[in-house]
């Protein structure tokens, strides 16, 4: 059983993800040297804001990073028969 294991590591139309692109380096890149700027000169005010960035991350995370956990309701196009149950019922 042969299995074709060539793909794209681009996005399936075609298109680069945005940190591919010229205009994500450049964004990359200016908020690399902020983050070098404020940690050289501005220590203080970054560890006083740390609290806040800690409480703020949570919400984030949960809004843009569960797109691949298999959750419903998301539109990617797999209805939940097509899922393996990974509980081990029937």
């Amino acid at each position: 059983m042969m299995r074709d294991h060539t793909h794209n590591a681009s996005e399936p139309n075609g298109r680069l993800p945005w940190y591919r692109t010229w205009t994500g380096l450049a964004t990359l890149a200016v908020f690399a040297l902020a983050v070098l700027y404020l940690s050289l000169f501005h220590v203080t005010h970054v560890l006083d804001a740390l609290p806040l960035v800690l409480l703020l991350v949570c919400p984030l995370m949960h809004l843009f990073l569960h797109g691949g956990h298999g959750h419903g309701g998301h539109g990617n196009g797999t209805d939940s028969a097509d899922r393996t149950d990974k509980g081990g019922s029937p």
